[in-house]
């Protein structure tokens, strides 16, 4: 398994442990919000590129969500940064690959 691979998986599991710790008290919020990531962090232990792919693309409205809140809601603004910390994680694991084979020497 890569190292960008291990990122992923890892950032994927960072964001679903906040997410349960985040709505622990609103079941269908923590399942729309860490249901995404666990199963996405299950298909990329699994191989491929699809998953990270849709990973990446997840992490994008992850990471506005973060902004949103870290703007609106001053009591929720540590997490909403971790929030964004880890969606920044995701964004890069999934892009790594592509970027090293876009810049590598030939």
């Amino acid at each position: 398994m890569s190292l960008s691979t291990r990122l992923l998986i890892g950032g994927l599991l960072g964001l679903a442990a906040l997410y349960v710790f985040w709505f622990y008290v609103e079941p269908v919020a923590m399942a729309i919000f860490a249901g995404p990531a666990l199963l996405l962090a299950a298909l990329c232990w699994n191989g491929g590129n699809r998953p990270a792919f849709w990973a990446g693309l997840l992490a994008l409205g992850w990471f506005s969500h973060g902004v949103m809140v870290s703007w609106s809601r001053p009591e929720d603004r540590q997490l909403a940064n971790i929030e964004i910390l880890l969606s920044l994680v995701v964004v890069l694991a999934a892009s790594l690959p592509g970027l090293r084979a876009r810049f590598s020497k030939r």
